[in-house]
């Protein structure tokens, strides 16, 4: 006994053990190989259903038949683990091209499960056919079964790329592969293309196949990750459902999803929306439900009124599985060992594997053409000397000595003599002697033309472009998933955000807030006001910027850097609050003050931004120069001492510039005057100012626009543009408004058409609208007229600020 007792350490029984399990799982059930595309389990089915004559042109057979000869024979595993993969196969949600055809019910988008092996009936597809075609013609390797009773194919002959056209997925022991499916004819393109020229690169690869083809349709968003995983063999793809918004009769939009990314489940997505809704994740939808019938799906999510569509759907994107990513890992066995590949090598080796097809299926009808061509030649020989075969065999007392004299009288072989002595009568009639002679001559040109495939490489290739080509006629359909260019791979906080109009206030003290722009309503010219927000009693609206939650807001500071941020990020408060301090929002230093904001819908190549000082200077630099803002500001243009950056329009380059100052000068010039300078420049001088004066407002004229003139105390008036002749940059100007103790200095200088609103805040914080057109025009040398009430009772309410807003934009006060 104890001789048989060998003693081993635990820690190396275990190492070798796992190992020879790890690779177990990896070679001989969790990796598809390169060639096929095959696990063994999936090509254990398929060869068992053309073991047992179910093709595609015969009568389904029960499916408990097929598992029970596939476990019997070729795959010692459950019976479960062989239905649910011939399940699979058979399901047109799963695979892209099927191999297996099912009768019966074979499980649904839904999740719901097949019905049991003992009920459902199935048989190869048409195409299933394909991966089996020639294997009679000795095209593959065998090996023995788990119990050497029987022999199995290692692959399959796999007439088209099955691994890139059904793709594959699984986990191994340390591994995983993930390759998505691709549209037959593609694949098909790519490879021909590749074998003209097997210098191609992969991106030149990507025009004949841009990417993956999904069963189930949907979006793929962008091209990088694809490229990548074409180049690499891993990358990451963004699957997006393919939905569309209608509108009903009743105005109501309406949210059709009919098409969902690859391997999500319809009822689980459907569920989860329905308890995003019940949480109150998403917002506006009414009703949610599942139209899809066998004419295709339709799921419809129907959005309350005052509710954009497009953002409850980029909602249901970001939170539900309408929007998937695919992890691709290129991941096969290459001459039994687990290998990454890019697109390119996962199609030379499958090239390379139909050459070997190929030579070894024309290596087969030679063999069997010479042989035939062997025993005619006997038949020949005998017919030749029929009358002497004849005497021979009739003299001979047994076959064999019959056969030894054939063969020892006119050099035979002894297959050759045996077929002599098999012949039939009737082939020594004259009709049947040419019917050999025809026979022996079409052979010998058979023969001569296999053997000029099997020594010419080119013959061989043209033979599998011919097949490929004879595959995809019959096979190919239409590409269902469609690759979206230029698109986001995800969806970013914006696309959550509904596009509106907004105002947005800083304060004096810095505090900045944003609300509806319908908070306001247009009052008649001289009206008290609403109160638009509370501030403390040391501090005041300064700044006010009508723009949209999806624009980008600029923000200047005295020290001359810009900050940005996007509409959207500004936090939203009701009419009456504070906001919150400018600096939880963005990295600005202890001494800067924003002194001057400006919303812009992109950086344009075209565009110029202007600057003006309040010692009078001016600077013109391209907006393309302003794109990278960091989050701690950039330099926007540099200051010399005690100067600061007073204002900064938008132009385009042609305009007419106009700049204000306190003590009511105007000075207008051509924008070309300034010439396009850096981002970090100084400047040039843009008015010359007198002692004590400072500009306070600097405009680009568009046409033939007025020019408003707002006081400290309230006073405003309307001026033609044409008033103000053309002068050279660097002037004095000239007057632009009689300023008296009545209406204070110039507080702010706008042009504008007369069709749109105007907007005042005062410094305590209340606020009026009303329409320019209400605006008396006047003279230069006139003081105004009176535009709001101040409070008489307090001497430090002045207006402060002063907005222009779009005419069309004018709602009624809503109520909060």
């Amino acid at each position: 006994m104890s001789e048989r007792v060998k003693e081993v350490s635990i820690s190396q029984e275990m190492r070798a053990s796992f190992l020879d399990y790890a690779m177990s799982v990896i070679v001989s059930r969790a990796l598809p190989d390169v060639r096929d595309g095959l696990k063994p389990v999936h090509r254990r089915i398929l060869y068992a259903m053309h073991d047992l004559g179910m093709t595609a042109d015969k009568p389904y057979k029960k499916s408990a038949r097929i598992v029970g000869e596939v476990i019997g024979k070729y795959h010692p595993h459950g019976d479960a683990a062989v239905y649910d993969t011939m399940v699979r196969m058979a399901q047109d949600f799963n695979y892209r091209y099927m191999l297996v055809d099912g009768h019966g019910n074979f499980g649904s988008i839904d999740g719901d499960a097949a019905a049991a092996m003992r009920y459902t009936e199935a048989r190869m597809s048409k195409i299933s056919m394909e991966l089996l075609r020639d294997i009679n013609k000795d095209t593959i390797d065998y090996q023995d079964n788990y119990d050497g009773s029987e022999r199995e194919p290692i692959v399959l002959p796999a007439r088209f790329p099955n691994l890139l056209v059904n793709g594959s997925s699984g986990i191994a022991v340390g591994m995983a592969t993930n390759i998505p499916p691709h549209q037959l004819g593609e694949v098909i393109d790519a490879l021909l293309e590749l074998m003209k020229d097997p210098d191609m690169t992969i991106a030149e690869l990507m025009e004949y196949l841009p990417g993956p083809d999904f069963p189930t349709g949907a979006q793929i968003i962008g091209r990088g990750g694809i490229r990548k995983a074409y180049e690499t063999g891993r990358g990451s793809i963004t699957l997006r459902a393919k939905a569309e918004i209608e509108q009903k009769e009743n105005g109501k939009e309406v949210i059709i999803v009919r098409e969902l990314p690859y391997q999500v489940n319809k009822a689980k997505l459907i569920e989860k929306i329905a308890e995003l809704v019940r949480e109150k994740k998403i917002d506006g939808i009414t009703d949610l439900r599942d139209e899809s019938d066998r004419s295709g799906m339709r799921i419809v999510i129907e959005v309350r009124r005052d509710v954009s569509a497009h953002v409850v759907l980029n909602n249901l994107y970001k939170q539900t599985a309408l929007q998937t990513s695919f992890g691709i890992n290129m991941l096969a066995l290459v001459d039994g060992q687990p290998k990454v590949l890019n697109l390119k090598q996962c199609l030379q080796h499958y090239l390379e594997h139909q050459k070997v097809v190929i030579r070894r299926r024309t290596q087969f009808e030679l063999n069997k053409a010479e042989a035939r061509a062997h025993i005619l030649e006997g038949l020949r020989i005998a017919l030749d000397h029929l009358d002497e075969v004849i005497e021979l065999i009739r003299q001979s007392a047994t076959v064999d000595v019959a056969k030894e004299g054939l063969m020892t009288k006119f050099q035979l072989s002894e297959k050759q003599a045996q077929a002599i002595l098999d012949m039939r009568l009737q082939r020594l009639t004259g009709l049947e002697r040419e019917k050999i002679e025809q026979e022996y001559a079409e052979l010998l040109g058979l023969i001569a033309r296999l053997k000029a495939i099997l020594a010419d490489e080119q013959k061989v290739l043209q033979i599998i472009r011919d097949e490929l080509l004879e595959i995809k006629e019959k096979f190919n359909d239409h590409r269902r998933t469609e690759i979206v260019n230029g698109g986001l791979e995800t969806i970013d906080d914006e696309d959550l955000i509904t596009r509106e109009n907004i105002v947005v206030t800083l304060t004096h003290r810095g505090y900045i807030k944003r609300l509806p722009v319908s908070t306001y309503r247009s009052q008649r010219r001289g009206g008290r006001g609403i109160q638009g927000m509370n501030t403390n009693e040391d501090d005041f609206v300064e700044h006010l910027v009508i723009t949209s939650t999806h624009d980008i807001v600029l923000f200047f500071t005295n020290k001359g850097k810009v900050y940005k941020a996007k509409g959207y990020e500004i936090p939203e408060f009701s009419r009456t609050a504070k906001g919150i301090p400018i600096v939880n929002l963005l990295n600005i230093e202890k001494d800067e003050v924003i002194n001057t904001v400006i919303a812009i819908e992109q950086f344009r190549e075209d565009a110029f931004l202007f600057f003006t000082t309040k010692q009078g200077t001016a600077k013109r630099s391209p907006l393309s120069s302003f794109a990278n803002i960091r989050n701690h500001g950039l330099i926007a243009i540099h200051l010399h001492e005690g100067d600061e950056l007073i204002s900064v329009k938008l132009t385009d380059g042609h305009k007419h510039i106009i700049v204000g100052t306190k003590n009511g000068m105007l000075i207008r010039f051509p924008e070309t005057d300034v010439r396009s300078m850096g981002r970090t420049a100084a400047g040039v001088k843009a008015i010359t100012l007198c002692p004590g004066d400072e500009v306070v407002g600097m405009e680009s004229l568009n046409g033939d626009e007025e020019i408003l003139i707002v006081t400290r105390n309230g006073y405003g008036k309307r001026t033609p543009a044409s008033e103000y002749r053309v002068q050279s940059r660097g002037g004095k100007g000239i007057k632009t408004c009689n300023i008296t103790e009545k209406n204070g200095d110039v507080v702010a200088v706008k042009t504008v058409t007369g069709e749109e609103d105007l907007m005042l805040m005062t410094a305590s914080g209340v606020m009026i609208r009303i329409a320019v057109s209400d605006i008396s025009v006047m003279g230069r040398n006139t003081q105004g007229v009176k535009l709001i009430r101040l409070d008489g009772e307090n001497e430090q309410e002045y207006v402060a600020t002063v907005a222009k807003v779009p005419k069309e934009e004018k709602e009624q006060l809503q109520e909060e």
